[in-house]
């Protein structure tokens, strides 16, 4: 493979460069590198983001809140007091990503623009993602594919960052026509039925520059749960990332946002104004939870994960009401 190696020294020469054909950003290369060792990606330019400076950066201003560069080390957001203090659902799902090792490579900006992990897409398949005309997951293997938001592909999104940050009600920062802006998360993020071969809203020329966090009320608690298969450095079969606001024994206040069931993480609206204004004490929990994801359209072999996420909420709530 052949490709032109290009060492931007500021965010104007990086989006020049990723204007050209067939241009990728490299950062980590946790899987970048994977993508192109199997044939997915064969780019014919690569552009280093981290030959520029300010992307590296952690900062948290009171009554504002958090920005956090892209170049940031997922292992630094898992060791960080201070995220660790103030948004332990983020520290928490930083720790909850691949092994130490890759922890220590891997970055904020990477873990959010992954491409999928689905085993048609990974492997010699001329699957819709990769251009073709088939979802081979609809009818075959979909133990780990999604129950909402499908069609006409049936991935899962494989960012634990990217669904805590949903439920912090994030910004993702890009680079865009000579100048950086702020989009939702919820936003960047975009269903196969919008692309069936993009995860993300970036067009040519743009990029990951960081993230912002809103400040979150001192009384606020959050967590983050993720269920999967083995015990280190796999992805998700179901996470939630949870945050609730408590007062009186009354849940005023939660934001609910999902992994592993949708192809962008996800967030159910519904669920999150149902769980406002419910007594702890009540039954009224369970009657939210098991109305969760009631509209979901799970495949042949992947239909536990409705029951497996009532679960995890039933486990989060009752762990963050205490």
């Amino acid at each position: 493979m052949k490709f032109e190696y290009h060492q931007p020294k500021n965010l104007k020469e990086a989006g020049k460069y990723l204007l050209l054909n067939n241009s990728i950003p490299f950062s980590g290369g946790t899987d970048i590198l994977a993508l192109m060792k199997d044939g997915i990606v064969n780019p014919d330019h690569v552009v280093n983001l981290k030959t520029i400076d300010g992307l590296s950066d952690i900062k948290f201003e009171t009554g504002k809140g958090l920005s956090i560069g892209a170049l940031v080390k997922i292992k630094e957001i898992s060791q960080n007091q201070m995220i660790a203090e103030n948004f332990p659902v983020l520290k928490i799902a930083a720790s909850e990503i691949a092994s130490p090792q890759l922890r220590n490579m891997g970055t904020v900006g990477g873990n959010l623009c992954q491409r999928p992990r689905c085993m048609y897409f990974r492997d010699d398949f001329d699957c819709i993602r990769k251009g073709g005309g088939t979802c081979y997951a609809f009818e075959g293997f979909n133990k780990y594919h999604c129950i909402i938001g499908g069609g006409p592909c049936y991935i899962v999104h494989p960012s634990d960052l990217a669904v805590a940050l949903l439920a912090l009600d994030a910004a993702v920062i890009i680079y865009s026509d000579g100048k950086q802006k702020q989009i939702p998360i919820d936003d960047f993020y975009i269903l196969p039925e919008s692309d069936a071969m993009s995860e993300t809203i970036l067009k040519p020329g743009e990029f990951v520059t960081g993230i912002f966090i809103p400040e979150l009320k001192s009384e606020a608690r959050s967590t983050y749960f993720k269920f999967k298969e083995r015990d280190v450095w796999d992805f998700a079969i179901v996470s939630v990332a949870a945050i609730i606001r408590k007062n009186n024994g009354i849940i005023e206040w939660g934001s609910f946002a999902f992994g592993g069931v949708a192809p962008k993480p996800w967030l159910d609206n519904a669920f999150n104004k149902s769980i406002a204004g419910i007594r702890v004490a009540s039954g009224s929990i369970e009657n939210v939870v098991t109305k969760a994801f009631d509209n979901a359209q799970p495949l042949q072999l992947n239909s536990y994960k409705i029951p497996l996420v009532r679960n995890i909420l039933r486990r989060v709530i009752t762990q963050l009401s205490a």
